[in-house]
């Protein structure tokens, strides 16, 4: 009797049934029609008691989950219901989703002809990285008199572990391959040099570099010809994760901390498909989660499985530990791409010495974020002495990274200033941009 579960439609007849002898004590010929309405009710129940307890797999349930959750993005988890009774059923499925996302109105209705089957799906957008313990999947079972339904559970404690941001990665290495991002319009790379190794001589098409006409070979085929040259393989590309406490501020409920994971895993990617050789590590008091650079067949899952638990610890973070390890652990030129977060120039100023170290010997790239709710207060027009006092200390902030993108120039390290959602788009096309001019 556990899975018996008596329904609204029982109660609110009962409540009919009530209202009619109450009529009864003015009208006594109701009492004889409520008595019999009463009896139906009751035999209505058992009928349908009997209709769907009689059955014992009446309704066969799966959920389809995918290998595994990709974090920051919508991942689609599928339920396919069959009907095995002999008449049409109405279903209330109740799916014991995750704690972590916080839904406790999950409830979907369907109606399920007798013999069929239904197939449909539902979104869950995990905002952090880790394992999900889904309960269990509740089907709740109904005949067409609808007065008690019957419960059937599936599939009780399934776990599914959330990774960085993998879902997009086809579609920007797709994007990569002709040197070109899609962020409010289509950016396209200016090829500033190439390198010097040789591909093929190629007809001239508009856009190629007349620096690289081959005249002996135009002479030759009475047509423009060109020299085609390929980018330069096996560079090294190093991504340094602080997760100290200023990576603990959110946006879109991700942490700062996430949205790098994510731009790592996608950049990797892309530095993989390329030829060259992707590595990182974190670090906070002290560096962990290294990976070596390399470009080996496994090396795009060993930097996930690296960035699987990475945790912000909410320490200061220890640059001058960093820029030992660095010097110890990147003994070739490397292309460094850094992201932390600087919110005031005196923040920057503290660690500059550590950044010059590092950019002495390395392609320095550090990676920073705007603050998305500042810029909100800055494209606003006030009409209150509050609304301008916030928009005046917005301004404040924002000019004081504009000082941090300066400070960071003046000593020959790169930057990428960024809103945290555009950070994939940007520091893919920072490296490509490096790769084009082939300054590494």
């Amino acid at each position: 009797m556990k899975n018996l579960y008596i329904n609204n439609r029982f109660f609110f007849t009962l409540i009919g049934v009530g209202i009619l002898y109450v009529f009864a004590f003015f009208f006594p010929f109701l009492m004889i029609v409520g008595h019999i309405i009463l009896l139906l009710v009751f035999l209505a129940v058992m009928v349908d008691y009997l209709l769907l307890f009689r059955e014992k797999d009446g309704v066969l349930a799966q959920r389809i989950l995918p290998e595994k959750l990709s974090n920051g993005d919508e991942n689609p988890v599928k339920v396919d219901i069959k009907n095995n009774y002999s008449f049409k059923i109405i279903t209330k499925i109740i799916d014991e989703i995750p704690f972590q996302f916080q839904k406790r109105d999950f409830l979907i209705e369907k109606q399920i002809e007798s013999g069929k089957n239904t197939l449909f799906q539902y979104i869950l957008e995990p905002k952090e990285r880790g394992e999900y313990n889904f309960g269990a999947l509740n089907i709740f079972a109904s005949s067409p008199l609808g007065f008690v339904s019957k419960r059937f559970t599936f599939q009780k404690d399934a776990f599914l572990p959330a990774y960085p941001s993998f879902i997009h990665l086809r579609k920007y290495e797709l994007m990569a391959l002709q040197n070109e991002f899609l962020l409010g319009g289509i950016k396209k790379i200016r090829k500033l040099g190439h390198t010097m190794e040789f591909e093929q001589i190629k007809e001239y098409v508009p856009g190629d570099d007349v620096r690289t006409i081959n005249w002996k070979a135009t002479s030759k085929t009475n047509r423009l010809m060109v020299n085609q040259f390929q980018d330069e393989k096996a560079q090294r590309v190093f991504m340094l994760i602080d997760k100290g406490r200023t990576m603990k501020m959110p946006f879109k409920k991700l942490s700062l901390l996430d949205y790098s994971i994510n731009a790592t895993m996608a950049l990797s990617h892309i530095i993989l498909k390329k030829g060259d050789r992707a590595g990182m590590m974190t670090f906070s008091k002290k560096t962990e989660n290294k990976v070596a650079a390399d470009n080996k067949s496994g090396q795009l899952r060993k930097i996930s499985e690296s960035l699987y638990n990475i945790k912000t610890d909410f320490f200061e973070s220890d640059f001058n530990r960093l820029y030992q390890d660095v010097k110890f652990s990147l003994n070739q030129r490397s292309l460094v791409l850094l992201f932390t977060n600087f919110e005031t120039l005196d923040a920057l100023n503290r660690q500059m010495k550590y950044l010059r170290g590092i950019a002495k010997n390395h392609l320095l790239v550090v990676v920073f974020f705007k603050n998305s709710e500042l810029q909100t207060l800055l494209h606003k027009n006030p009409e209150s002495m509050q609304e301008i006092y916030d928009e005046v200390i917005a301004e404040k902030f924002e000019f004081e990274k504009k000082l941090i993108i300066q400070e960071l120039r003046k000593y020959g390290i790169y930057s990428v200033y960024t809103l945290p959602e555009n950070l994939n788009v940007e520091v893919i096309n920072k490296y490509l941009e490096i790769k084009a001019r082939g300054i590494l």
